[in-house]
């Protein structure tokens, strides 16, 4: 084994130009490969990671998402008092009901896009241990100020710190800017619920998000709720209903990147091929002295389909490195099923990892078999009389 490595090797680095060029092809699609679902990843992260496995989310049955949810003040009432519900060091249920609603606010680069704004009570930051806040002040319950997210100062003009915004008939003075790491949080505004409500003209909150006691405890609170003739709600844990929210997306981008991979994974495939075959008409000599010193048709065939996996995985392990670099890209795009802006990063994971190098090989595989199989099947004096 180590003689046809030493072999595949040697002739890669003989013709250095023509096997840079074969693995580029495939490094460009890994490229495109890998960026694409690493979008998809970083979609879902970001979303995943805004929820805690602690914490439980109820919303109006059969609701896709907040923004669409009717939670009365009655049914609110009804959640918090569960007994499921953690306690805060006052006593009072670990719990906020919140309200979900989109406002519009224009880019830099004149075009305009929706917000989600989120009325909150004081015990919706005890919820969130991820938001931080980086500048200014919490927002004063039963004022018209406002907290933004960090993706949405940077995403939108007119909303830093010190500032008004204008929505819902009334100012909205921006006092506070907050962090939420790699979380939809961060593409968020945040103000008073009881203010946001009053100025939506809204008589019901979206949702009502509290702390488990015990988070082994949800599948009895969520049965109980959900079969209670009181309400009309169904509850979930917050990561897996905000997982939920991806999924629309996260499937159309790994479907958009099969496709156009799959479209550039032929030429590289043909590229490679090309060269494997240049590769046997070139060695046609070399393989018959090979063949006449002993080796058999199996190891010729394991030393060209070895070259030509090589070549795919240098190519896999190059579209890896460039791709790695898109993690410090932050981008932003609608979301399909709360139709808001959302910002988040690209996101590299072992499971992407594995996919595009498995994806790699696969090409070389496809280029050099038929090449492979050509040098394996040639005849030892026709071999012989090129040598």
């Amino acid at each position: 084994m180590e003689l046809i490595l030493f072999y595949s090797l040697r002739n890669m680095l003989a013709r250095r130009m023509t096997s840079i060029l074969t693995a580029g092809g495939m490094a460009l699609v890994v490229f495109v490969f890998t960026a694409i679902i690493m979008l998809a990843e970083g979609l879902e992260k970001t979303l995943v990671d805004t929820g805690s496995p602690g914490n439980a989310l109820v919303i109006r049955r059969s609701a896709e998402t907040e923004v669409q949810s009717g939670v009365s003040r009655d049914e609110a009432g009804i959640v918090v008092t569960q007994p499921e519900v953690a306690l805060g060091a006052d006593a009072r249920p670990l719990a906020a009901r919140e309200l979900a609603v989109l406002i519009v606010l224009d880019k830099p680069s004149g075009t305009k896009a929706n917000v989600p704004i989120r009325g909150i009570e004081p015990a919706s930051l005890a919820l969130r241990p991820q938001v931080r806040l980086v500048a200014g002040r919490p927002p004063a319950p039963g004022s018209t100020e406002i907290m933004v997210g960090e993706s949405v100062t940077r995403g939108f003009t007119g909303v830093s710190l010190g500032s008004s915004l204008s929505f819902a008939g009334r100012q909205w003075r921006v006092v506070g800017v907050f962090d939420a790491g790699r979380t939809a949080f961060s593409s968020e505004v945040w103000g008073d619920v009881d203010q946001l409500m009053s100025a939506f003209r809204r008589q019901s909150y979206s949702l009502v998000v509290f702390n488990l006691r015990d988070p082994a405890a949800f599948p009895a609170l969520k049965a109980r709720l959900e079969s209670d003739p009181r309400v009309t709600l169904e509850a979930w844990r917050e990561n897996e209903f905000y997982r939920k929210q991806s999924e629309m997306l996260a499937t159309f981008l790994r479907i958009l990147g099969i496709s156009l991979t799959v479209i550039f994974s032929i030429g590289a495939v043909v590229g490679a091929m090309i060269t494997m075959y240049a590769a046997v008409a070139g060695r046609v000599g070399e393989i018959g002295t090979l063949r006449a010193l002993g080796f058999t048709r199996t190891t010729i065939l394991a030393a060209f389909l070895l070259e030509a996996l090589l070549l795919g995985l240098t190519g896999g392990v190059v579209g890896l490195a460039l791709a790695a670099v898109l993690q410090l890209v932050t981008v932003s795009t609608t979301n399909f099923q709360t139709f808001a802006e959302l910002a988040f990063r690209f996101a590299l994971t072992p499971r992407t990892v594995v996919q595009a190098l498995g994806f790699a090989l696969i090409m070389g595989l496809a280029g050099g078999l038929p090449p492979a199989i050509r040098a394996a099947r040639m005849q030892l004096t026709e071999a012989l009389r090129e040598a």
